[in-house]
């Protein structure tokens, strides 16, 4: 197979099955589960509190929600046992790589793998003051973009826009700051012009200031942007936006994006909880869709098995079950099994993990161990 990390279209089996079945057996799930989420008020928590009110009514099990403020707080006690799932979000990419935040002696690699996510009607764009006259990211050049300080994921979606123009941080003026909120302040208050976010949770205000909002497209069509793009965030797929500030069916948006949440737990999870769970949330995808504005996209016909996160045995096994799993899926899965393995590896196999000079000595083993399995590094050296 070709063994590039990328992201793909949602498999052409996806449409023999219809989400919210009732047809499955009930799941077999414990009296009670746990799940980190995003900090209450977040979407991810809407969607999840949503979740398990489903399945009480349903089941009588009770899903106990843990906010958590960071991927740190709610990747490590899914590893560790302590919680069953995190429903989390992109970070969790980066988890499972090793790279960016978990670069450091006390993380590194975390062995996390996909029950399955909610795939939105939205998108990941770059939000730009229309008075800026960003029309392509091309005309990023000589522009004034917020750098979020602390915050790998922030920092990389931007420079995957940036890539997509062909320009790097060189190319721009970085105007740094400290969060995601105060960043959008800045493009508000005209000190920036530029700034990603997913196009139904930003941009409202500025569209209605005197500087106004202008997402940017970008074109599927443009393949060679789009090979940049993803060089630097595999995590991105493409897709069209039907939902967002200024955005609608009839006025829609091509672009991209990655799930949120993304259901994940341990590779040494029960598989047979596993499966049961992603049972019970495709069957009680009717009675929680509706309360919380972007929890369709858990709907089955929403699901990429063909993203940059490995599936869980279990879930490979109820998605298999509902007639979605395709070849394809299989060898994707399989090679992104492997990539796992070979990190995990890899990290084990590092002697010295003292703090001085740790990420390099890291960065520079995993690289040639994805080398040598003839695997992209993604991250250089």
């Amino acid at each position: 197979m070709n063994k590039t990390l990328k992201t793909t279209g949602l498999s052409m089996a996806l449409a023999l099955c219809v989400a919210g079945s009732t047809n499955a057996a009930e799941p077999a799930l414990p009296d009670t589960l746990s799940w980190t989420a995003y900090n209450v008020g977040s979407s991810g928590y809407g969607q999840s509190v949503a979740i398990g009110k489903a399945l009480q009514d349903a089941y009588g099990v009770t899903l106990r929600v843990v906010p958590a403020k960071n991927d740190v707080s709610r990747v490590v006690p899914v590893v560790s046992g302590q919680i069953d799932f995190a429903a989390a979000g992109s970070g969790v990419f980066y988890a499972v790589e090793g790279v960016l935040g978990w670069a450091k002696p006390e993380l590194g690699p975390q062995s996390l793998q996909m029950v399955m996510s909610s795939t939105g009607r939205n998108c990941l764009a770059l939000g730009t003051a229309a008075d800026a006259n960003i029309k392509t990211a091309a005309d990023l050049k000589g522009k004034r973009v917020p750098w979020v300080i602390g915050s790998p994921a922030l920092q990389t979606n931007v420079t995957a826009f940036l890539a997509y123009g062909d320009l790097t941080w060189d190319d721009v003026i970085k105007v740094e700051v400290s969060g995601f909120d105060a960043a959008w302040k800045l493009l508000l208050n005209d000190q920036a012009d530029a700034m990603t976010s997913f196009t139904t949770g930003g941009g409202t205000e500025l569209n209605a200031s005197p500087r106004g909002l202008h997402w940017l497209s970008t074109p599927h069509s443009e393949t060679e942007n789009w090979v940049r793009m993803q060089a630097v965030a595999p995590h991105m797929a493409q897709r069209v936006a039907t939902a967002g500030t200024n955005i609608s069916d009839d006025n829609s948006l091509e672009c991209g994006g990655f799930p949120y949440p993304i259901l994940v737990t341990a590779s040494d999870q029960d598989p047979a909880l596993v499966e049961n769970m992603a049972s019970a949330i495709t069957q009680q995808f009717d009675n929680f869709s509706s309360a919380e504005p972007s929890a369709s996209g858990w709907a089955a016909d929403r699901q990429n098995f063909q993203w940059v996160l490995p599936y869980h045995q279990g879930a490979v096994a109820f998605w298999k079950s509902q007639g979605m799993w395709s070849d394809a899926a299989d060898a994707h899965n399989a090679y992104l099994v492997e990539r796992q393995a070979v990190i995990a590896a890899a990290w084990d196999a590092l002697e010295d993990k003292s703090a001085d000079g740790f990420k390099e000595r890291w960065m520079l083993a995993r690289f040639n161990a994805l080398t040598a399995a003839d695997m992209p590094a993604v991250w250089e050296k």
